[in-house]
């Protein structure tokens, strides 16, 4: 690869979202990003930090809420504090990645920015890379680039990117334009994009020059741009805690789905690359079950150092921080996840469902355990 180019290439990893689907494991003082899911020694963020490093070196950014500050750089101690943005709270993906772009514009124009959420499992790493080296090529062209996943099936979880003509990049065998990007179909649709192919499931990757990214921002959100911008002209000053409190309160919440991606489509400005690895965003506790099914030890996965489970004629999933024994007996697909102050008993069919049980509690006060 191009030396010159890859110099240009910054890593982004927004580490947001609390996953509430994982609840009571991932809570919004722990959030997923910070667990280990996959049994590797490793966390999320660390992961996907450490896939970034052979490209990107030291110029990874990291944007997170401030209550996470020192849960991250415990688990990256190279983060610099010029590369760790903090927000004062959660204001969508627009705005978080918005930022990260703006501060880079601001330090260098010619910055190229790969966005990768924190929360993604992803393998074989080389086989990732490869296709993040084809973005940084697709990019430099003038396009954003979002890395699409080929679907393995019918999922109704994921929004869809409908993949257009090669464009005969250079470096870049397998780019393609963007058609459009489709929301999250029926279960029937669904089943149509899987049987028809030319779809792919949207993972939030973009890779893009940071000028164009701010460029389609300032023309759909222009509020949102101002306000970032201004930010950004503070950042590595010493008014940069006074102007973040004042301005950051007051952007639009929106997702960088809607603010630069779909209209920079509908513009002919954005291309995908097929992503041709494994990934799961690790939405429920049946993906950890998919995640870990090679360590089953008796059809029952387990998880946290202070695991103690006896199964006999069992499936399923058991997570605990407590000494105490769990005992499966006949049971198959269970899931439980035992904490000091909350304990989930379910099945891997009503996975999902975790999400609305989190909504519930909140509104019922239970807010402490959340």
């Amino acid at each position: 690869m191009n030396a010159d180019l890859l110099a240009r290439f910054h890593g982004v990893i927004p580490a947001g979202g609390v996953g509430t689907r994982l609840w009571p494991l991932s809570r919004a003082s722990a959030p997923k990003f910070l667990h280990d899911l996959t049994g590797s020694g490793s966390t999320l963020i660390r992961a996907t930090f450490d896939r970034l490093v052979p490209l990107a070196g030291e110029r990874i950014m990291v944007v997170t809420g401030k209550a996470h500050r020192g849960a991250v750089v415990a688990q990256l101690p190279e983060i610099s504090d010029e590369n760790l943005v903090l927000e004062p709270a959660p204001r969508d993906s627009a705005a978080a990645i918005g930022l990260a772009a703006a501060i880079l514009y601001r330090r260098d124009p010619n910055i190229i920015m790969g966005s990768f959420a924190a929360d993604q499992v992803i393998g074989p790493v080389e086989i990732f890379q490869q296709a993040l080296v084809e973005a940084i090529h697709t990019a430099a062209t003038g396009k954003i680039v979002t890395i699409g996943i080929h679907p393995t099936h019918a999922s109704t979880a994921f929004g869809y990117i409908k993949a257009g003509e090669s464009l005969d990049v250079v470096n870049a065998p397998s780019a393609r334009g963007v058609v459009e990007f489709v929301e999250k179909p029926d279960e029937d649709t669904a089943r149509r994009y899987l049987a028809g192919g030319g779809f792919l499931w949207n993972a939030g990757m973009f890779v893009a020059p940071v000028g164009l990214m701010l460029k389609h921002l300032e023309a759909n959100e222009p509020d949102l741009y101002t306000g970032l911008m201004r930010i950004a002209d503070a950042w590595d000053t010493e008014q940069r805690d006074e102007v973040m409190t004042e301005v950051w309160e007051n952007l639009p919440k929106t997702a960088i789905d809607y603010a630069v991606a779909e209209p920079a489509a509908a513009a002919g400005d954005v291309a995908v690359i097929p992503g041709i690895f494994n990934w799961d965003d690790v939405g429920d506790f049946a993906a950890i079950g998919r995640l870990n099914s090679e360590d089953a030890e008796e059809g029952v996965i387990t998880l946290g150092e202070a695991v103690r489970v006896y199964a006999d004629n069992a499936t399923g999933v058991v997570y605990s921080d407590r000494p105490r024994v769990v005992a499966l007996i006949g049971i198959d697909d269970v899931i439980v996840v035992d904490t000091t102050d909350a304990l989930l008993v379910t099945t891997k069919e009503h996975a999902q469902k975790v999400k609305a049980t989190v909504e519930q509690l909140k509104e019922r006060g239970d807010t402490s355990v959340l």
